[in-house]
């Protein structure tokens, strides 16, 4: 049995999992690397392997850096199952589309400008996928329930588990025959926050001999969600009121728009926020909140009372779905008073650069970061305190202000990741620290010893290792 880190290994975005025995040879996600032009490498040449050969896929949740290479992986052959929670395919349907939509549109905006710059060349650029691909794809796609047994393989069983991350995401607990023992991998997925608002908390896991666990955040600790809310109360604020600006705040459409939809209405209905125009600039948020509505039997108590509350009080508080391109257009035009959530939430794509575009120069604007913000991307270059970028080509200055509102990440942090740890009865024989830069896996893997006093090691990419 061999285990084979194809991504996700020092580095937060492509997780990616190859399993093989001399029975079966299957994934654990496979997901895009997201995050300037190493990471449209990587994508390209992701595949160390025949997809023809491998037999299925178990998919954690819906995040593009879990998932959005499956359509390339079916393009190149792979025509096996792919497992997963019937809310992260209903939420696939949209994301993965979606993402074929942006990768088709900036493909011919570079050849667009390589024409016009008369840089021609033998090979135009091409996206990974194309919305065709990504549909045929879907057909591959086989839906579980949360906490029920099933065997993608005679030698494999398998079950998922409530990661509390986003909707429908995942823990994966696997039990392996090979020819002469069984062993049990758990997959920790993306874990959240405990008593985060909208998801439930993470399941507690008791026992495994194989551990890979997420360290997005391994080396810090989030605010308190007190100190975050005032945070955020304030940003928003002093924006609006005292500077007579817009607010403009990159999101994943999935996960993070609908949680900061259930703070904005939930903090106006404590009084702590007043009246809003909250435009949600994104096609795909409206249809990932119309799937949450659709699960919300997966939603925590406190989103369920929140939304309860939203719909009995007549909907006094106004929250703006833009569909066409030319109401985001006109979102440009407008001077103060807006709060802008678009996607992507690394400011890598979709609409989300427009908006900063114009909003970024003017000195009475804010720009609220919610999440992770990978190394290479737009975002984390406003974290770590540019003062100008680039977008579409032309030099854009850094004149609003750049708040970062870490606590409400959907990622557990360090005492929370070490809190789900110690539901195990006992150390795992081989722990795995993956899904984090490498600082934050370092981070992780030293306190789980420092701590726990159990040993955990960081792979490196494309390393494989028995089992």
């Amino acid at each position: 049995m061999q285990l084979t880190f194809l991504g996700g290994a020092g580095e937060v975005t492509g997780s990616s999992y190859l399993i093989e025995t001399t029975h079966t040879r299957f994934l654990v996600d496979c997901g895009m690397f997201q995050g300037g032009r190493e990471a449209d490498r990587k994508n390209r040449t992701a595949f160390c392997f025949d997809p023809e050969q491998i037999d299925f896929v178990l998919l954690t949740h819906a995040h593009i850096d879990h998932s959005g290479l499956l359509p390339r992986l079916s393009a190149w052959g792979f025509r096996g199952p792919v497992y997963t929670t019937e809310a992260t395919i209903d939420l696939l349907k949209v994301m993965l589309k979606d993402s074929a939509y942006i990768q088709e549109k900036e493909a011919e905006w570079q050849n667009k400008t390589l024409r016009r710059k008369h840089l021609f060349s033998n090979h135009e650029n091409a996206p990974l996928y194309t919305v065709a691909q990504a549909e045929t794809f879907l057909k591959q796609l086989r839906g579980v329930s949360y906490d029920t047994e099933i065997s993608p393989h005679p030698s494999v069983r398998c079950k998922f588990r409530d990661a509390g991350h986003i909707l429908g995401s995942a823990i994966i607990e696997l039990w392996i025959k090979s020819d002469t023992e069984q062993k049990k991998l758990v997959f920790s997925g993306d874990l959240g926050q405990l008593t985060h608002p909208i998801v439930r908390d993470p399941t507690p896991i008791q026992q495994t001999d194989i551990l890979l666990i997420e360290s997005t955040y391994g080396n810090r600790l989030h605010r308190t969600m007190t100190d975050t809310l005032d945070e955020l109360v304030h940003a928003i604020n002093d924006t609006l009121l005292r500077k007579g600006g817009n607010i403009v705040v990159p999101a994943f459409a999935v996960g993070r728009t609908q949680e900061l939809l259930f703070l904005l209405v939930d903090l106006h209905r404590q009084g702590k926020l007043g009246e809003m125009d909250i435009y949600v600039d994104s096609p795909m948020a409206l249809a990932a909140t119309d799937i949450t509505l659709k699960h919300a039997k997966l939603l925590d108590k406190e989103a369920t009372e929140t939304l309860q509350w939203f719909n009995s009080s007549g909907r006094k508080l106004k929250i703006n779905f833009i569909q066409d391109v030319e109401d985001s257009i006109t979102l440009n035009t407008v001077q103060q008073g807006a709060i802008i959530i678009s996607a992507s939430g690394m400011c890598d794509a979709g609409r989300i650069k427009y908006h900063l575009k114009f909003n970024l120069p003017r000195p009475e604007c804010s720009i609220l970061i919610t999440g992770f913000q990978a190394a290479g991307t737009l975002g984390r270059r406003l974290v770590d305190g540019a003062k100008q970028v680039h977008i579409f080509g032309q030099e854009i200055p850094v004149r609003a202000d750049i708040y970062t509102i870490g606590g409400l990440s959907a990622h557990a942090d360090q005492a929370g990741l070490l809190s789900w740890l110690k539901n195990f009865n006992s150390e795992p024989e081989r722990i795995f620290v993956v899904h984090g830069e490498s600082s934050s896996a370092a981070a992780l893997a030293d306190a789980i010893e420092q701590k726990l006093k159990w040993h955990a090691i960081v792979p490196e990419r494309l390393t494989s290792i028995p089992l």
